[in-house]
């Protein structure tokens, strides 16, 4: 396949600051690119060189004879007042093609992202679409090659499916810097981490993330064998060299220069090995033991004349790990705000322990002053923050979040969107919580940030409740999924693939309002969204009596296949089973069963409910 773009022993640094030194990196013309790698390693630097935005310290950048590259930034600042036609229509001003070719262009592309009224100004649009505005601006080129950094900022889950979808039928080739696994496993064909690890300053693989995982455990395991190897080489060198005088007036001039090789090429693996750190994320609990930290009776909320939801049960209790989904602007934060008691209900009782402990992460960051010091972020008096109980120097705290001690002194504005983030969960480990309460928390942390931030979340002994747009994490952690769907319905799912299976059956999911308590499923309770089409339903099959008697009694089966599922789960949380790799190898033949048949019963409970539906 040609060859698109090309680097060339890339080097860039800002400041005192390198970011990749020597990269050199080929990029074929259908090839779709997952970029990756720790906050500050140079991911959005390198899209913009690549764009010709920013020039490199060193190397060049040579791409295709009439390669037609367009580039999505992070950030798309538009006038509010602009129209979106026209602003779509300005991004083909270096175009020499008529001012009416311009018009039909950016319409077609508005038409085609879902824009209904593309006379509308830009400060009516939502942040999710905002981002669609952006990619229209990037799409309206008809680019051979598209730059995505962080495409799917702002998107909610909706958004990032609808992005997904696109990218997978692109006609052009594309790399997209993203820390959505989810994202990255389903629209790429090649994932490369940059990151000085390595040796090449990146790691490259043929495949989605997931091929990347396998990938990267051999380069650090073959990596760490390679440092045995040297110091056992380095130990036989110096006893070498640690002979006697006489001995070394016979000994090798090159075999001592070669020593010296031996001994830089050690120390500078040794130092790659020594990176593979990541943030210290842990969580304070107060201990508490009260059964109902927090219970919601017939809650309602509306805005705008708009009902958001309406008659909510909710209990949350210790251990319980709450996932909200729902589109942008279906109620998501407001709910948070209204269990943080930031403010209340329309309708509806909310009882809290005593003196309950709530810590709130706020998606927007505005519990963070931009103008103090990383230093007065971290450790607002004095050098030592308290930590269960100990003292802790400003210094120590700060490497626990993979700051340097030559950052303490800066701005807190010139600290990028992870970094950032990683000041607040700092200050958060810092408070005790019965309650944590996060929206949007993933936003701008890396991947290697994600997972320890998941960790802790699962080891966190009282209760959870998380928005976020990072499917994986929301999978990974939920115990409960709650799903608003905009327009006053609530419903409860057992977990994220319930609930995904059924928004994409074609139900709307409103379901039945149903009470959320912690260790319970929920989703037993609740009616699945029909999967069938209008003109599909109509033709469905009767039920006959012996299938409406199973349709009776399928709720029995459904909790009877989750509790099988969860004894599974509880089974391999056993040290003796995670220890033994052969018993763990069964129970994992056991959990896919038990996965298995609770699909299957899920499945034939919405098989029957819709043929029931079709026929009254």
């Amino acid at each position: 396949m040609p060859v698109a773009i090309s680097c060339q022993s890339l080097t860039k640094s800002f400041s005192a600051r390198p970011l990749f030194r020597d990269i050199s990196i080929t990029i074929d013309d259908r090839e779709r690119i997952g970029l990756i790698g720790p906050n500050g390693s140079g991911k959005s630097t390198l899209l913009k060189i690549m764009a010709g935005l920013y020039e490199p310290d060193a190397g060049t950048v040579t791409t295709r004879k009439f390669l037609n590259i367009a580039y999505l930034a992070q950030d798309n600042p538009y006038p509010p007042d602009a129209i979106l036609r026209d602003v779509v229509a300005a991004s083909l001003a270096s175009e020499h093609i008529e001012e009416s070719e311009k018009i039909n262009r950016a319409e077609y592309t508005l038409s085609t992202l879902g824009f209904e009224e593309l006379d509308a100004p830009v400060s009516s649009l939502s942040g999710g679409w905002r981002k669609r505005l952006a990619l229209a601006c990037a799409l309206v080129k008809e680019p051979d090659f598209l730059l995505l950094d962080e495409p799917t900022n702002h998107l909610d889950l909706e958004g990032v499916l609808w992005l997904e979808d696109l990218l997978k039928s692109a006609p052009f080739a594309f790399i997209l810097v993203s820390h959505d696994r989810n994202f990255l496993e389903n629209v790429t064909n090649r994932t490369v981490e940059l990151n000085s690890t390595y040796k090449d300053g990146y790691l490259s693989c043929k495949g989605p993330y997931s091929s990347y995982l396998e990938a990267r455990a051999e380069y650090l395991s073959a990596q760490t064998n390679e440092q045995q190897a040297l110091a056992s080489k380095m130990r036989r060198e110096v006893a070498w060299l640690q002979r006697g005088a006489r001995a070394r007036q016979t000994k090798s001039v090159g075999r001592i220069r070669e020593a010296g090789k031996l001994f830089d090429e050690f120390a500078e693996v040794k130092a790659r090995n020594n990176m593979t750190s990541s943030v210290n994320i842990d969580f304070s609990s107060s201990g508490r033991r009260t059964k109902e930290l927090l219970v919601a009776k017939q809650i309602e909320k509306s805005l705008g004349g708009r009902k958001l939801f309406s008659g909510l049960d909710l209990v949350l209790s210790p251990k319980q790990k709450l996932g909200l989904v729902g589109t942008n602007g279906s109620g998501k934060t407001t709910l948070l705000r209204i269990l943080a008691d930031q403010i209340q209900p329309d309708k509806g009782t909310i009882k809290r322990a005593d003196l309950l402990k709530i810590v709130w992460f706020d998606q927007n960051r505005d519990q963070l002053n931009k103008e103090i010091t990383l230093k007065e972020a971290l450790c607002p008096s004095g050098d030592s923050v308290v930590y269960r109980d100990r003292q802790i120097h400003v210094i120590s705290w700060a490497k626990r979040f993979l700051f340097r001690p030559d950052q303490l002194p800066m701005p807190v504005s010139y600290l990028s969107g992870g970094e950032q983030a990683r000041i607040l969960i700092a200050r958060l480990m810092l408070q005790e919580a019965d309650l944590l309460i996060l929206d949007e928390p993933t936003n701008d942390l890396d991947i290697a940030s994600l997972e320890v931030l998941e960790e802790s979340l699962e080891d966190f002994p009282g209760a959870v409740v998380l928005v976020t747009h990072d499917r994986y994490m929301i999978d990974t952690i939920s115990t409960t999924i709650l799903a608003l769907d905009g327009e006053g319905g609530v419903s409860f799912f057992a977990d994220y693939s319930q609930w995904e299976s059924t928004r994409g059956s074609g139900g709307k999911n409103k379901g039945k309002n149903s009470s959320g308590s912690g260790g319970n499923s929920n989703g037993v309770g609740n009616k699945i969204g029909s999967s069938t089409s209008s003109v599909a339903v109509k033709n469905l099959k009767a039920l006959s009596n012996n299938e409406k008697k199973e349709l009776d009694q399928i709720s029995v089966k459904v909790e009877e296949a989750e509790q099988a599922l969860q004894a599974v789960r509880k089974r391999m949380e056993d040290p003796k089973v995670s220890a033994n790799h052969v018993k763990l190898a069964e129970m994992m033949d056991e959990l896919h069963k038990a996965e298995t048949n609770v699909a299957k019963v899920f499945a034939r409970w919405e098989e029957l409910e819709a043929r029931q539906a079709a026929n009254k």
